[in-house]
């Protein structure tokens, strides 16, 4: 990290804004791809001198919660096409289709929110959003606050760590360690609700009637 920190000193300021920016909004796109790190970074750089706190913060955040809408907007626009008449007819039903929209007109809010703070679902909540056409501002405000607090507090956090790497590297590792388990049980629990609603009977026939009326 050290490396990569004097590295990153030496190229030109709007470079450095420029990666920073890139790394904290790909995350929505590639989620193996950690937008912590690249916020944390803009911490450590900002106690260094190399580039200003707020605008770090800012331009990190920003491209953060676009990214994410980026996503719910892809969602929005193809999601449905691809699950009904794409390759993804295969991965969910119509009535699990369905089930998700009950689920987002009750929980989500709450969801979108609680998702933002945790790895690899913060790709996928938005999406869904999208999918069952969830209202744009119900979608982005709970982007923007929990993003906000979640960047705000990393970008903070590698401020005062200043040059002690290994404080700030440690805290992470741990943060992220416990919220990527809480991730993990979730996936399980998502798994499991797939696997029973896709051999749902009533699901099933409920299709079928729909077909019938058609």
């Amino acid at each position: 990290m050290s490396d990569v920190l004097d590295l990153l000193a030496t190229l030109p300021g709007w470079a450095v804004y420029l990666l920073l920016a890139g790394g904290a909004a790909i995350e929505n796109l590639v989620p193996p791809i950690p937008a912590d790190t690249f916020v944390v970074v803009g911490g450590l750089l900002a106690s260094r001198g190399v580039v200003d706190v707020w605008l770090a913060g800012f331009l990190t955040g920003f491209a953060n919660i676009a990214g994410a809408l980026v996503v719910y907007w892809m969602g929005r626009r193809h999601g449905r096409t691809f699950f009904e008449h794409g390759l993804g007819r295969w991965v969910l039903r119509p009535g699990q289709i369905r089930r998700i929209e009950r689920f987002y007109r009750r929980w989500g809010t709450h969801a979108v929110f609680f998702a933002r703070f945790l790895p690899g679902l913060r790709a996928v909540v938005p999406a869904f959003a999208g999918i069952t056409h969830q209202g744009f501002w119900k979608t982005a405000i709970p982007i923007a606050v929990a993003s906000s607090l979640w960047y705000g507090t990393l970008i903070w956090l590698g401020t005062i760590a200043g040059r002690n790497l290994a404080a700030v590297e440690g805290w992470l590792a741990n943060a992220n360690r416990t919220l990527l388990g809480v991730a993990l049980v979730l996936v399980a629990l998502i798994g499991w609700w797939w696997w029973s609603t896709r051999h749902d009977h009533g699901e099933r026939a409920h299709e079928a009637d729909a077909g019938e009326g058609e």
